[in-house]
Order: structure tokens, then C-alpha cells, then sequence
């Protein structure tokens, strides 16, 4: 019976311990505590089976490694450790072992089962878990068992409280760990996925991403954060993409340092700790930048490319969005005088005045010649000028709306950002169509730039140059000089002195005496408009958008880092250069995983010489694009959308304000030299173009109250404080969970990057409550009531 009860707990099946024992029969040869302990022998045999047949089966066909790992590892780890056991308990029966056989050699089965009383509960665990790896085998709506899950369950499985059980879960953990590290190595280090059992590894293969991955959040383990998964995506991208646009072979450079990476690796212990883990990731990214993406990106040509975005995205060049918009101005002119030659019968509606992709690639075309005739002959070549030609383009969009999603947007970040953005159409005003520029993102400028980022520059653009071509625009009006001065001129001497001069004279007084009171309200209303304008684009220019550049700016080049840590009451670097009791101050975590790096000069004054990864410059990008978007209240509705119909009626307010002057030039013609335009009644054109511009001038300066009321609102809404107060702290990077702050330290300095808090529509307000005009009152209520019942 001993025999046979220790070849079932083998994991051989027996009758004897399968039968209940229940019968008459067995009750007269079996006691009940012998038949209770029959069935713990029955129960752990049970369990030894079923644990067996199942990890047969996963091993063998489970899809994910990890897995298959932990599963052969309950098998050659724990379930022959139970195996072990039952041949030294048969050693000991055998060798008559006094712990086991009693007097006149008899076994007590009580003793048999003692020696087995401690699997009990780790063999039903090791049964629940292999049950959990195969819950969902089979099932068509939902995948089996995937890493992530597994690592996850058995972290938690540590904190049960039993010591045996958590002991069992660390040695299943380490493995599966251990498994997961190979696949994560593979990436960090070589840039390729898993070849086997890739399914439920969390960099997935995508083609309709930007950079041909994406990550799977879902298949995460929870100790990996967001960032940290980001920058082993950004790592094995950067590596695929190296070798792949590289002639040469990176066995000399890029890869030259993988013995220092994988030591990385190899010093972290299971269970592996999140903010050790980051940090050799962290290391690893650090060692790429400096031994490969530095060479293939310099800082350099980083900030090349983003003058080239704040000079003609940011409209930083004054001088390109006047030449673009006397450019676009002169083409739309051009497109319909042709339009008003071509014959009635062959006209085909707005088709003959809609811009075409071609011409408008044209305009700025010439915006560049422009700009170039501008220089001189003599002058200096302009760098950014030539790089913007080459890489700037100029262009009809498909959708009408402001913002679309970004084709391959991986980071939910920027996704957040641009479904915040509002959908307002500015891009609708340049041309009438929608057009926007853009600019060709090429190797190696897409490791840190994304269309994402590109399709915020290109909404900020739209936004910042529909303003400064609505003030370009009503400033023109002062350039007519016949609407503002007498024109033509009174007869000179002695002509005027004569009957018929004074007469002439006293004409032309009286037409402009009435031109005058007709233009007095049309004035006023663009005064009060260029005034707005003026002053809402000093603010987005000259407070938001310059002083993020600048901060920004001093950020990447350590020229802030001086004044940063002066504020934060730490000494100069030249001053920390004199204390030679401090020769060695904290460096950041590439750095410190090569020692040589440590031994330069440069790395004592690291502050001053900031060496960022692409990585880091990505990150905080996004952070700069995040805060500028939001301070240029780009992400509220209730001011971007009457801000929109207010420059459309300001559009309108210009164009009949030409108009009306065509108009008079005509009648003047008609009256002083007698050409008729048979086709036109001018009387009648006049009176509708002065009902028109009456209604557009009420309507610009109702739309200007709805503005200021718009950012009176802002400026009292809590949820809006709170969003400028809390901007700083969303997106967080890589940077953020590194220990130590990344070695530079100094917060504000060239650590991680925060956006300076820069605008205040408070004091924008302040400068708009300039005119009595635009008090409301009865009056005016009543006027507007009118307006929209029109």
C-alpha cells in the first residue's frame, strides 16, 4: 500500500486513491482518519497530475515565452523538488529510518503524509496558476494568457503572507523576469523584436505609424511606467534606423558599447524595482545618444531646425508673413480679374477663383524671391533663409478643420494635446481655401521631430499669421491716400482763382466733405481694430511666444543655467571651478556608466554644456509646444472661435472699405472727365456698399466686445487657472523619474526642462479697456438685437 500511494504522488494515477472508500466493504477494512488520510494522498496525487499534464501543454503550445518559461520552470524546479521528496521519504522507509518506521517495522501512515504536509498549499497555488496561464486557451474572444498578466499576478502573489508560497512565487518571478529581460535586451541593445513568442511583447510592428512601431499599453508589466516604455521604444527606433539609413557598420561605433549595457541589465535583481529599471534604461539611452545619435543629430543642427520653426512657423521673421500675404493678396487679385475676363459662358462658377495646389506652391515661391531681393547684394548669406527654402512647403489641405489627428501618433501625449487643440479654421483665411505650411521632416530630424509636433506648428502658424495679416490689412487702408486726403487736388493758381476754378474748388470741398463723414465711422472702427490687434499680437508675440523661445532656447544651450543657479543660491561654475574641495560634482547617468567621460574637463561645468539626447529634446519639445499652445489659448473654444469670425469681419471691413474706394474712382471719372460705364449703376453700388460696410463696422466692433468678454471670462475661471498654474507638471518624461534629476539638478536650470510661466491675460485686458465706445448699453443692445434678425 506504501508502494502504491508513493508511485501516485509520482504523478502515476491510482485506483486505490481515487475510490471514496465509502462502500460498506472499505468502511469494515479502512478507518475514517485512514480513509481522511487516503484522501490528502488522493488529493496531493490529484494536484501532481493535473499540474504535470497542464505545463505539458504550455510548453509545448502556449504562443507567449514567458509562459513556457515559468511553465518548465514549475516543472524542472518545483514539481522535481516533489519528486525528490518522495524518493527520500522512500529512502528513509527503506532505510528503516527511525522518523518513519516504528517498532516490528511498521510505517505509520500519518507519518508518510507528515512528511508531505508542506506541498499541500504550494501545489494548489502552482494548480491556480497554471490555470490562470490557460483560463482563456481556446477562446476566440479573448487572447491567452499574456506576459505582462503573468509577471503581474505573481508580484502580487508575494504578498499573500505564506512564506512558501511567496518563496515558490520569487523563483517563478525571477525566471519570468529573466525571460523578459532577454526580450527587452534584444530591443534596447540590437533593435529587434522577439522572433519567437513576440505576440505579447509590448512593441508592437505597425505600418501606419510614424516610426513603424507603437506601443502596446496593455501588454505593459506594471512596474514599467509610460515613460520609461517610451524611451525603449525611442531606443530601439533610434538603433533600427541607424542601421538601416547608415552606409556604414555600426559595429565600431553604435554598438561598441554593449558590454557597459548589458551590465546594466545584468545588475538588476529580481523583483525588478520600477526606478532601478528606469534608471538603466535611462543609462542605455544616455550611452546610445553619446556614442551614435550625437554624431548622426548634433545639438547644432537641433537648433538650426528649430530656428528655422520659430523664425516662419512662430512668424519670429516679421518680414516673411508680410511677403506671404502681399503675395497671397496679389494672387487672389490676379485670380479674379482673370476670372471677370473670361467670357459669361464659359465661366464655371468658383472654379475659376479657387487656388490650386500649384499656384499656391507658386506664392511662395515668390515670398522667397522676395525675401531674397531684400538682402542685398552684399549682404551675409542667410542661413535659416536658405534652410527654410529647402524645407518649408506651401500647400492645399484636404479637411477644412484646423487640427486633424496625426497620422502614427504613438505618444498619448501629444494626442491629448491635439485633441485639445479647437477645431477653428484659420488656415481658411490666407487663401480662402485651406492652406497650410508645412515642412519635410527627414532622417535623422524625425528622431526628435514628429508630424505631431509639425501639425501643432502648423495650427500656430495659421493662428499667429491670420492675426498679423488682419492688422496688415487694415494698416493698408491708410496707404489710399485719396481716402484720406482731398483727391484730386483743388486747381492750382491762377486757374483756381478764377470763376470757374472756384467753382472746381468748392466741388471737390464739398465731395470731400461728405467722403470724409461717410469714412468718419469706417476709420474709428479700424483705429479701434488695429488697436486690438496691435495689442493682441504684441502679447502672443513678444510676451508667449518669445519668452518660451528664449527659456526655451537657454535650455538647450546651458546659457540659462548661470542665472538658474544663481537664483537657486548655488555659485557660478567659474566660481565652482576655484574650490578644489569639491573636485567631483554629480553627473548624470550616462556619464557615470563610463569613467573616462567623468575625467574630461567639461564634466565639471556640465551645466554650462549641456548634453541632451534626443530623447530629452523630444520630451521637452513637447512640453514647449504643450505650454505654448495652451498660453496662446489655443485649447479654448469660447476665445479662438469669436477671435475667428472677428478677423473674418475684419477681412470683410477691409474689402469694402476698397471697394467703396473703386467705386468712388469711378464716379469721380464719370463726373470730371465723362466715362461712362454703361454696364454699372454707381449711385445704386455706392448705396449698397455703404449699407454693407455699416453693418461690417457694427458687427467688427461687436465682435471685438465678444473677445474681450471671451478673455474677461478667462481670466475668472478657476478650471482655466488651474490649467496655466498645472501645465508645467503634465508630460511627464523619461527625465522625471530618473534619480537624482538627471545629475543637472538645478530644477529651472538645464536639468528637466520646465516651461517658464510667461503671459497673463490680466494685463492684456488691461491695455484693451481703452474706448468708450464699446460700452454697451441699451442702445447698442437693441442695435445688435437688430443685427442678428437680420
Amino acid at each position: 500500500m506504501l508502494h502504491e500511494i508513493l508511485l501516485s504522488l509520482s504523478g502515476h494515477p491510482s485506483p486505490l486513491l481515487r475510490n471514496d472508500h465509502s462502500n460498506a466493504a472499505a468502511a469494515a477494512l479502512i478507518s475514517p482518519p485512514e480513509r481522511q488520510l487516503l484522501a490528502t494522498a488522493g488529493h496531493l496525487s490529484q494536484l501532481h497530475c493535473r499540474i504535470k499534464d497542464e505545463t505539458g501543454y504550455i510548453s509545448g503550445h502556449h504562443p507567449s515565452v514567458i509562459c513556457r518559461a515559468v511553465s518548465t520552470a514549475i516543472v524542472t524546479i518545483h514539481l522535481a523538488a516533489f519528486q525528490r521528496k518522495i524518493l527520500e521519504v522512500e529512502d528513509s522507509i527503506l532505510r528503516k529510518d527511525a522518523a518513519l518506521v516504528g517498532a516490528y517495522n511498521i510505517v505509520p501512515l500519518t507519518a508518510v503524509l507528515g512528511q508531505f504536509s508542506g506541498w499541500t498549499r504550494r501545489l494548489e497555488w502552482l494548480r491556480d496558476l497554471v490555470e490562470f496561464m490557460t483560463a482563456d486557451e481556446g477562446r476566440e474572444d479573448r487572447l491567452p494568457c499574456q506576459a505582462a498578466q503573468l509577471i503581474d499576478r505573481l508580484r502580487a502573489d508575494l504578498q499573500t503572507g505564506y512564506a512558501d508560497v511567496s518563496d515558490t512565487a520569487q523563483s517563478l518571478l525571477r525566471v519570468a523576469e529573466t525571460a523578459w529581460l532577454k526580450q527587452v535586451s534584444a530591443w534596447v541593445l540590437y533593435g529587434r523584436r522577439p522572433t519567437v513568442g513576440g505576440y505579447d511583447f509590448f512593441i508592437c510592428e505597425d505600418e501606419e505609424e510614424e516610426h513603424g512601431y507603437r506601443i502596446d499599453y496593455d501588454l505593459l508589466p506594471s512596474f514599467v511606467t509610460p515613460s520609461t516604455a517610451s524611451s525603449m521604444l525611442f531606443i530601439g527606433v533610434s538603433i533600427n534606423r541607424a542601421r538601416s539609413r547608415s552606409s556604414t557598420d555600426l559595429g565600431a561605433s553604435g554598438l561598441g558599447h554593449l558590454a557597459s549595457q548589458h551590465l546594466e541589465l545584468a545588475k538588476l535583481s529580481s523583483p525588478l524595482n520600477s526606478t532601478m529599471f528606469t534608471r538603466a534604461i535611462t543609462t542605455i539611452r544616455y550611452t546610445l545618444s553619446r556614442t551614435t545619435l550625437q554624431k548622426l543629430l548634433p545639438l547644432a543642427r537641433v537648433l538650426e531646425v528649430l530656428k528655422v520653426l520659430r523664425e516662419f512657423f512662430l512668424i519670429g521673421r516679421g518680414e516673411f508673413a508680410i511677403a506671404l500675404t502681399q503675395q497671397a493678396d496679389e494672387k487672389i487679385r490676379a485670380r479674379w480679374q482673370r476670372a471677370d475676363n473670361i467670357a459669361y459662358e464659359k465661366r464655371d462658377t468658383l472654379g475659376t477663383v479657387v487656388m490650386k495646389e500649384g499656384e499656391v506652391a507658386a506664392v511662395l515661391t515668390r515670398t522667397w524671391a522676395f525675401l531674397s531681393s531684400m538682402q542685398g547684394q552684399h549682404a551675409d548669406e542667410d542661413e535659416a533663409l536658405e534652410l527654410a527654402r529647402d524645407m518649408l512647403r506651401l500647400r492645399v489641405s484636404k479637411s477644412t478643420e484646423a487640427v486633424t489627428p496625426a497620422k502614427g501618433s504613438s505618444d498619448r501625449a501629444r494626442d491629448r494635446l491635439l485633441d485639445a487643440m479647437v477645431p477653428t479654421p484659420f488656415r481658411n483665411l490666407l487663401f480662402s481655401v485651406p492652406a497650410t505650411l508645412t515642412m519635410q521632416i527627414q532622417y535623422p530630424l524625425d528622431l526628435f521631430l514628429t508630424q505631431s509636433d509639425l501639425q501643432i506648428y502648423t495650427a500656430i502658424n495659421s493662428y499667429l499669421l491670420s492675426i498679423r495679416r488682419a492688422h496688415l490689412r487694415l494698416t493698408d487702408l491708410w496707404k489710399i491716400t485719396s481716402l484720406r486726403r482731398h483727391h484730386p487736388p483743388p486747381p492750382r493758381a491762377p486757374y483756381g482763382n478764377t470763376r470757374g476754378g472756384i467753382a472746381r474748388t468748392k466741388l471737390l470741398r464739398e465731395r470731400w466733405s461728405l467722403r470724409s463723414s461717410i469714412m468718419r465711422s469706417t476709420w474709428s472702427t479700424s483705429s479701434a481694430a488695429i488697436f486690438f490687434l496691435g495689442e493682441t499680437e504684441a502679447y502672443l508675440q513678444v510676451e508667449v511666444v518669445e519668452g518660451l523661445w528664449s527659456h526655451f532656447h537657454d535650455w538647450l544651450t546651458g546659457a540659462g543655467g548661470e542665472s538658474a543657479r544663481r537664483e537657486h543660491g548655488h555659485p557660478s561654475p567659474s566660481h565652482e571651478s576655484s574650490l578644489e574641495s569639491n573636485p567631483n560634482p554629480v553627473q548624470n547617468p550616462a556619464s557615470s556608466a563610463e569613467g573616462a567621460d567623468s575625467d574630461s574637463p567639461t564634466s565639471h561645468h556640465q551645466p554650462a554644456h549641456p548634453n541632451h539626447d534626443p530623447q530629452t529634446l523630444s520630451t521637452a519639445h513637447r512640453q514647449y509646444l504643450s505650454a505654448l499652445t495652451h498660453r496662446l489659448l489655443l485649447t479654448q473654444r469660447t476665445f479662438a472661435t469669436p477671435l475667428y469670425e472677428l478677423l473674418v469681419q475684419i477681412d470683410q471691413l477691409a474689402a469694402l472699405a476698397g471697394r467703396l474706394h473703386a467705386v468712388w474712382a469711378s464716379a469721380d471719372l464719370e463726373a470730371d472727365e465723362g466715362v461712362v460705364d454703361a454696364f454699372s449703376d454707381i449711385e445704386a453700388e455706392e448705396r449698397d456698399v455703404r449699407a454693407q460696410l455699416r453693418g461690417v463696422e457694427r458687427r467688427v466692433k461687436f465682435g471685438i466686445e465678444d473677445v474681450v468678454a471671451a478673455l474677461r471670462a478667462l481670466s475668472l475661471d478657476e478650471g482655466f487657472a488651474a490649467e496655466m498654474e498645472g501645465e508645467e507638471e503634465e508630460g511627464e518624461g523619461p527625465e522625471d523619474l530618473d534619480a537624482g534629476g538627471n545629475g543637472d539638478g538645478d530644477g529651472g536650470g538645464v536639468g528637466r526642462y520646465r516651461p517658464r510661466r510667461v503671459g497673463g491675460i490680466d494685463r492684456l485686458l488691461m491695455k484693451l479697456d481703452f474706448g468708450g465706445w464699446k460700452k454697451r448699453d441699451k442702445e447698442n443692445e437693441n442695435e445688435r438685437g437688430d443685427l442678428a434678425g437680420r
